[in-house]
């Protein structure tokens, strides 16, 4: 990952350093469960904690000639503790070490993913509650249809975000699983009740049957939540890039003092933020695929699944934590114009009304068919006439024949379309 998507709470977790921590916690603790079962002499994990020093480079030295990544670590610690590690790694395999420690890192950065949905949480509610009733145009295929309020855009994506936080409890529950059950995972050389002690003393739950790896359909879910979360992502991105084009105008991300939007063009005021945001989303949404390839793996074990999590695991917590951190300042920021949104709201001369007066004339007799028609011939001679329906409408004997003058005019109220904005959001912010 580059640093210039990074931020530093992620990038430590995924660091070296941290990874060979874990490893070793995870060593010492089972060390700490051998003892008490009589397996190995009392005192050496309090010997192995005291003594070892984590030293990267060392480790990476020695994988250049062993080219086994837990074996380099394992004599460098040896290296440091003396005689007493003989006893680390009794009965155990690889795997044990990596796919524990692995998943203890996926555990840490969701719990910081976590904190950073609940930002957003925090933003968009605050500015949902503030634009409540704000009137601006609902789009569908990118045409306007009727009023909604900003307020329930905003809404919109906080009930998502709220889906999105439920998904990722659930997928960090899913990867809090841990192995201890060495060479094809039948315990052969290493009893149950040391991955039993190693679950509980590092916050996991035991892997109720491993082969040789923990199932990597728990790994898949877990990529599939932060794919999910990038679309959401990407979703609010858009809708901002959307309506900040200058033919919308309707808000716009902070241009703070001295920014520059363009090389070229003085006056650009460009969605950078939002844009990079689409980038990013697409980046870890191409995770996910990888993440599902790795279910299948031969039999009790191989390593096809090791290259890519040692790519995605980083990456796609690192992008996604730098992601939802810049959708919270832009969310947190954004300037909005509530006044563009009436002119645009009113630039149909409306048009956006059509349906109520459809509707009006169904219940004063006419047949469906015919409402229909009639109220969108008159809406095509408003677009094409650049007229307003409500004076159209006004003229046509018919349907003054049925609906009064007085009744019309409460169509034309975008108001109306707000009556149960205050049911919606109980809904939402219960």
């Amino acid at each position: 990952m580059i640093n210039r998507y990074s931020r530093k709470e992620l990038t430590t977790i995924w660091s070296e350093e941290n990874k060979y921590k874990i490893w070793l916690d995870v060593e010492i603790a089972a060390a700490q469960a051998m003892e008490k079962l009589g397996q190995i002499p009392k005192g050496v994990s309090a010997i192995v904690r005291k003594k070892a020093k984590i030293n990267v480079a060392r480790i990476h030295t020695i994988e250049t000639k062993v080219k086994h990544d837990v074996i380099a670590f394992l004599t460098s610690i040896t290296e440091k503790v003396g005689i007493d590690a003989r006893y680390l790694h009794q009965g155990m395999t690889s795997s044990d070490v990596l796919d524990t420690s692995f998943n203890i890192q996926l555990v840490q950065s969701g719990k910081i993913l976590l904190k950073d949905i609940d930002l957003i949480l925090k933003i968009l509610k605050r500015q949902a509650r503030k634009h409540k009733f704000t009137p601006c145009i609902g789009r569908s295929h990118g045409i306007h249809a009727e009023p909604i309020t900003f307020g329930l855009k905003l809404a919109s994506f906080y009930e998502e975000f709220k889906r999105n936080r439920k998904r990722l409890v659930d997928a960090i529950d899913e990867v809090s699983s841990c192995a201890l059950s060495g060479a094809v995972g039948t315990f052969a050389n290493i009893n149950p009740n040391v991955e039993k002690h190693v679950a509980k003393k590092l916050g996991l739950k035991i892997e109720p049957i491993s082969t040789q790896v923990i199932p990597r359909d728990r790994h898949a879910f877990y990529f599939s939540v932060l794919g999910i979360i990038a679309g959401s992502v990407e979703r609010a991105a858009t809708e901002i890039r959307h309506l900040q084009r200058s033919e919308v105008y309707e808000l716009q991300e902070y241009f703070s003092k001295g920014q520059k939007g363009s090389s070229a063009m003085p006056h650009k005021k460009n969605p950078i933020l939002s844009e990079n945001l689409t980038g990013l989303s697409r980046m870890v949404r191409s995770y996910v695929t990888p993440a599902l390839e790795n279910i299948a793996l031969w039999h009790e074990r191989d390593i096809s699944h090791s290259s890519v999590e040692r790519n995605i695991g980083p990456d796609a917590n690192i992008t996604l934590d730098f992601a939802l951190n810049r959708l919270a300042n832009i969310l947190d920021k954004m300037i909005i114009y509530p006044k563009k949104m009436i002119q645009n709201i009113n630039l149909t001369k409306g048009l956006i009304f059509s349906q109520e007066i459809m509707l009006e004339l169904t219940k004063k007799g006419l047949s469906r068919e015919k409402s229909y028609k009639i109220v969108q011939s008159y809406s095509k001679k408003c677009f094409s006439e650049n007229k307003n329906l409500f004076d159209l409408i006004l003229k046509d004997k018919l349907i003054m024949s049925k609906i009064s003058k007085s009744k019309l005019s409460s169509i034309f109220n975008y108001s109306s379309h707000f009556k149960n904005v205050n049911l919606i959001f109980k809904r939402v912010f219960k």
